[in-house]
């Protein structure tokens, strides 16, 4: 008949669009040349003739794949790249960029001196962090203020920076918490957000609040939860007011994070939290003065996590094992692998990361990981570090060798390795005066993180030891 091929055409059925094997289309177009031809036609793929059939069955086949990329890419569960983005955009949605470790900062100066927008300092490791909200200096003498990595992207929380740009008045500057920045949204972390922002469209309900919240520019985070009774209750560490909604969030800008939740939540609903916000209600029908609210909500407390690798020690272990292990463990820390991300109030397993350490090579051969948190130390106390050597006193809990210690001037990746009672020996060479410091042994296969706790992790605080 007259139009008649053997080549498999293309389906649609229940399970979408269904193309054949690319094995297939050949076979196909073999018989067809083979019956043009007369039945006679040497079609060896080693001829002309079979060149031009595997060519064109190539052809076909990518078409195929092509289309098969459009039909997939209109459903949100394997849409990527432009078509997911065009996806979102029906939700009002745009994918968050790469976004800066933002610090807070105590800085240090004489009462009337400015830090304006765009002062610099400076970490251990040379990145440098921008103002980004101008302050002065009050009576105290001190104020915490904003500052974001020049480089925007996945950068750790350093234990302590300097100043860079000398400004007459200004003193010292030490790290008071931080947040992690990310890297380009991952099509995971896209459609996660775009599904937690559909319930936006309600008003009143946990999962229209979450929604909008998820919506502001910059949020990297959030938990949000409420107490629905007449008394204060504890949930996931944190007592709630009685009748609250509690909302903790990570990242972006106070005014929009307020808003969001103003917006969203029940009339008359109290609230539980560690910072305040006034939102201004300019809907039609109101004059000026314009109505305004008290909002509250929680900044989360940056956690660190420390981690022990444990992997064979065999021939085929490179010299920079503990660089690449350190960077694939960070990496799928904050879910840039398209796996889950360590977030506020969840539960954090080691055996995640296994799977990043493995992806290395054939000699990443994990014998364990076992994970500790600032959240839970092994001890408390009062430290300096002259060089290697701690000093230590007011010890409450029990300071061990091979525990990670941690303060505000205390450099990523402090492991105890000798010592006892009052003086121990330190892997980092430094200079921190007294401060309050705490002490973290790794040994936990799990961590559950509070819900007004955000888990960072500094590859630093990522011990690799072969066995």
């Amino acid at each position: 008949m007259s139009g008649a091929t053997s080549v498999p055409s293309v389906s649609f059925t229940d399970n979408g669009f269904v193309v054949p094997q690319e094995s297939a289309i050949i076979t196909g177009l073999d018989a067809d040349y083979t019956a043009a031809f007369g039945g006679t036609l040497n079609t060896d793929p080693a001829t002309p003739a079979g060149q031009l059939i595997v060519s064109t069955g190539a052809i076909l086949g990518d078409s195929n794949n092509q289309q098969v990329g459009l039909f997939n890419g209109v459903d949100p569960a394997y849409a990527s790249g432009r078509m997911q983005d065009a996806i979102a955009r029906i939700y009002f949605l745009e994918r968050n960029p790469a976004q800066s470790t933002v610090l807070q900062i105590q800085c240090i100066g004489l009462v009337g001196v400015l830090i304006p927008i765009g002062a610099l300092i400076e970490d251990d490791n040379g990145n440098l962090y921008l103002c980004t909200g101008a302050g002065t200096f009050k009576i105290s003498g001190t104020m915490t203020l904003s500052f974001a990595a020049q480089v925007p992207g996945p950068l750790a929380v350093p234990a302590s920076v300097s100043i860079y740009q000398a400004i007459p008045g200004w003193n010292t500057v030490s790290v008071v918490s931080g947040v992690v920045g990310n890297n380009v949204e991952t099509r995971q972390a896209f459609e996660a957000r775009r599904q937690a922002t559909v319930a936006a469209n309600a008003v009143g309900t946990l999962a229209a609040i979450a929604g909008q919240v998820a919506k502001v520019p910059g949020v990297i985070d959030y938990y949000v939860t409420e107490n629905y009774t007449s008394s204060p209750v504890t949930v996931g560490g944190v007592t709630l007011n009685a009748n609250s909604v509690y909302v903790c969030v990570a990242g972006g800008a106070a005014n929009d994070v307020a808003m969001a939740i103003w917006r969203k939540k029940p009339p008359g609903c109290n609230y539980t939290g560690n910072t305040t916000v006034v939102v201004t209600d300019t809907n039609d029908g109101y004059q000026i003065p314009y109505p305004s609210y008290n909002v509250t909500f929680e900044l989360p407390t940056a956690e660190p996590i420390c981690m022990i690798v444990s992997i064979n020690n065999n021939p085929g272990v490179p010299s920079n094992a503990a660089q690449l292990i350190q960077a694939a463990i960070v990496y799928a820390f904050l879910g840039e692998d398209n796996g889950t991300r360590a977030r506020i109030g969840s539960e954090i397993f080691a055996s995640r990361y296994y799977a990043a350490v493995a992806s290395q090579g054939s000699w990443a051969i994990v014998i364990s990981i076992l994970m500790g948190t600032n959240a839970s130390p092994a001890a408390s106390f009062t430290g300096s570090i002259t060089a290697t050597t701690l000093t230590v006193s007011g010890v409450t809990g029990t300071i061990a060798i091979g525990q990670f210690v941690y303060g505000a001037g205390v450099a990523s990746g402090t492991i105890i390795t000798a010592g006892s009672g009052t003086s121990w020996t330190v892997s980092v060479n430094q200079s921190v005066t007294s401060e309050a410091m705490t002490s973290v042994t790794a040994n936990q296969n799990a961590l559950t993180m509070n819900i007004n706790q955000l888990p960072t992790l500094a590859s630093a605080d990522i011990s690799v030891v072969l066995v």
